[in-house]
């Protein structure tokens, strides 16, 4: 003969588990775990959840569950009783659920129905006998264009304004990181180091020809 319940509740001890970890893995209540600790099986609602809750509790720290049965029984059954397999028992979040996702299967089928029948009344009404529109021309707009100067071998003092040297002035400073210029018609550009820059327009990159620039359309040269 042996303790049930110490043995129990040492071994779950032992593997410094909670009585809310043992709940989760098996699903059953603490109050039944705790019953069983302290041998109280009259809390259980009958012999048969005794028996299961035994043998899952017990399989479940690694012991032998029958051995526990087989000592309930030998000590505690007064009748042979019929076994009935133990179920852990089914959360109501988990029926919800599921309740849950059936009705999503079911709405869904029912646009994807509703969908269909649409689509064959439509094709249905639209004829063959009449003429199609004509397709419309679609007018593409001109692609901006954009000037990127790139500082690749050192900083440099720079200044860029619109059409000539006398024009609205668009940057003046050091360039030192990448700066991008949209280019709504010619750029005047005075480059003090033009050797420590690179140009990129219409995605091809040229060194900066001189130290005073032109950018118009799609080329670079330098300024009369």
């Amino acid at each position: 003969m042996f303790e049930i319940g110490n043995s129990l509740r040492e071994a779950r001890l032992r593997q410094s588990l909670e009585l809310t970890d043992v709940e989760r893995a098996t699903k059953i209540r603490p109050k039944y775990l705790r019953a069983l600790e302290d041998e109280q099986f009259e809390i259980l609602p009958a012999q048969t959840y005794v028996k299961g809750f035994l043998r899952t509790y017990a399989e479940f720290l690694g012991l032998d569950g029958e051995l526990y049965v087989d000592e309930y029984n030998s000590r505690y059954v007064t009748r042979p009783e019929e076994d009935v397999p133990f179920r852990p028992r089914r959360s109501n979040a988990g029926r919800r659920r599921n309740a849950r996702l059936q009705s999503a299967i079911v709405v869904a089928a029912l646009v994807g129905i509703a969908v269909v029948f649409a689509l064959v009344i439509a094709a249905w009404n639209s004829g063959t006998d009449q003429p199609a529109a004509p397709a419309q021309p679609q007018l593409r707009a001109p692609a901006e264009q954009f000037l990127v100067i790139r500082p690749v071998r050192g900083s440099t003092r720079m200044q860029i304004r619109e059409r000539s040297r006398f024009g609205k002035q668009v940057f003046a400073g050091t360039l030192e990181t990448v700066k991008r210029f949209k280019l709504a018609g010619p750029l005047w550009m005075e480059i003090a180091k033009p050797r420590n820059v690179d140009l990129v327009l219409g995605g091809r990159t040229v060194a900066a020809p001189d130290r005073f620039v032109i950018v118009s359309g799609n080329r670079i040269r330098p300024a009369a």
